[in-house]
């Protein structure tokens, strides 16, 4: 269980930076237009991350994952 969940972190990682990408992508290219582009590639974003942490949230109060001791 401990993989599966972490393969998808992985994934939504990998999906976060993509969508953080593509908007800084339509930033620079500067086409009129592209402001919605940007604003729906940012909003998927946001979207992701909400879901990756309410993910961690429920999979670390359900003992699928752990935290490490520092010291």
């Amino acid at each position: 269980m401990t993989l599966f969940i972490k393969i998808i972190i992985i994934a939504l990682l990998a999906f976060i930076f993509f969508s953080l990408a593509s908007a800084l992508y339509y930033l620079v290219r500067g086409e009129k237009g592209d402001s919605t582009r940007i604003v729906k590639a940012l909003t998927w974003r946001i979207s992701l991350s909400l879901v990756l942490f309410v993910l961690l949230i429920i999979a670390f109060a359900l003992g699928w994952i752990t935290p490490h001791s520092i010291g």
